[in-house]
């Protein structure tokens, strides 16, 4: 049967009538254009071509259903599109995350009382919070209602104006809240208002410092000062030319001075802490010869 198919085609050859050959069948689900089947996917989801494109261009490596998984998830947030792209172009550890862990790290923002857009602002601002250690999260959450002493409202304030809060360590979070409360005499409430840790801790220590050195802010005692001392608001969230024109009463040279001469203050102290530690370290050991002798 070879033989005769063989000879047949050699005939047909010589005749001048070869027959062309047939293009094989698609092979179904595929096709021609690399990446088609998967961006259509996408844009059944609510993405445009372009922002298909650019997502199929993260995480290479992943399966569409991880990707869609995700995309998923941040639309099911309420976020647009081009939102939850920009998110994942950011992060794009996102996509990573099986869509059970990402259910659930929304599930917990929600118990803490964001929701709707509080939500939607919170995990755009930061994403990181979609990535989060479920116990990091945990240890902020109860520094700030147990040590700091937070009200469930105010907590849930702090988190939807300051969601990166979650993410500091509980240590520098205690120190940050202890500075506003102690050093310059600010209950919760106010520091909720003004959004106190919108501010990182050294920019708020150099505002609070400098005023007080140009004797316009003064430590309450008993709740009570000998000036009016500006709110923690005006303080926060001035940009630095109207807080230096309006509050400090100074220029920016002088605060650049001020700058370097607090960083070098810093610097001698710690140099101080540390060589006490060794004096008292040497101490120690020379009391313990003396023992063992």
């Amino acid at each position: 049967m070879a033989g005769q198919l063989l000879r047949g085609c050699g005939r047909a050859v010589a005749a001048g009538r070869a027959p062309v050959p047939r293009a094989l069948p698609a092979a179904p689900g595929l096709c021609p254009r690399r990446g088609c089947g998967e961006a259509a996917a996408l844009r059944a989801m609510g993405f445009s071509e372009e922002q298909a494109r650019r997502l199929l261009g993260l995480e290479p490596r992943l399966g569409l259903q991880r990707r869609e998984a995700a995309a998923a998830q941040l639309l099911l947030l309420g976020l647009s599109a081009e939102a939850a792209l920009g998110l994942l172009e950011r992060i794009p550890a996102v996509l990573r995350l099986p869509a059970e862990r990402l259910q659930e790290r929304t599930a917990e923002l929600r118990r803490l009382g964001l929701d709707g857009g509080q939500l939607q602002r919170a995990v755009s601002r930061c994403p990181q919070l979609l990535t989060l250690p479920r116990k990091r999260m945990a240890a902020a959450v109860r520094l700030l209602r147990e040590q700091c002493l937070f009200t469930a409202e105010q907590l849930r304030e702090v988190l939807g104006t300051c969601p990166a809060v979650l993410l500091e360590e509980p240590h520098s979070l205690h120190h940050h809240f202890q500075y506003a409360y102690f050093r310059m005499g600010v209950q919760q409430k106010e520091m909720v208002k003004a959004r106190l840790f919108r501010m990182p801790f050294a920019e708020l220590r150099n505002r609070h410092i400098f005023l007080e050195r140009r004797g316009l802010y003064q430590t309450p005692h008993k709740g009570q000062t000998q000036t009016s001392n500006p709110k923690l608001k005006d303080i926060l969230q001035l940009p630095e030319k109207d807080f230096l024109a309006s509050l400090a009463r100074s220029t920016p040279e002088e605060y650049e001075v001020f700058k370097k001469l607090l960083a070098r203050e810093e610097e001698e102290e710690e140099k101080e802490k540390e060589d006490e530690e060794e004096d008292r370290d040497a101490l120690y050991a020379e009391d313990n010869e003396d023992l063992d002798k």
